[in-house]
């Protein structure tokens, strides 16, 4: 399956934006899907996930903040990103596996299938 990520940009602080993920060439039909991030000079961070069928995960850092859903039907994931900070900057990557396990899904080896990055910039 390719994945293809879209909805970044830039927003000031307390702004929100919508990250979409879109398959093509299949479906999400048995996989479980995450948003990862990386800023500059850092590893690649969790950030939020659903592992197949629907059991959800978020980093402690946007709980509350960000929330991530799928459209089966669509063939499209989520992130709605609200509240945003600053330290939210970074470039952001969907993810998709099927064989992640739930203790695994926040680490990014454990998925076979990446999308590009699309960019936020939070400014204070």
């Amino acid at each position: 399956v390719q994945l293809q990520a879209s909805g970044g940009g830039v927003v000031q602080a307390g702004g929100s934006l919508r990250l979409s993920c879109t398959a093509s060439g299949g479906t999400f039909n048995g996989y479980s899907l995450a948003w990862f991030r990386q800023a500059p000079g850092k590893e690649r961070e969790f950030v939020a996930a659903i592992r197949y069928p629907g059991s959800l995960r978020y980093a402690d850092s946007v709980k509350g903040r960000f929330t991530i859903s799928k459209d089966s039907t669509k063939a499209t994931v989520t992130l709605q990103m609200n509240s945003l900070e600053p330290d939210d900057t970074a470039a952001y990557y969907c993810a998709a596996s099927r064989r992640v396990i739930y203790s695994q899904l926040g680490v990014p080896s454990s998925y076979d299938y990446w999308g590009q990055g699309t960019q936020v910039t939070v400014s204070s």
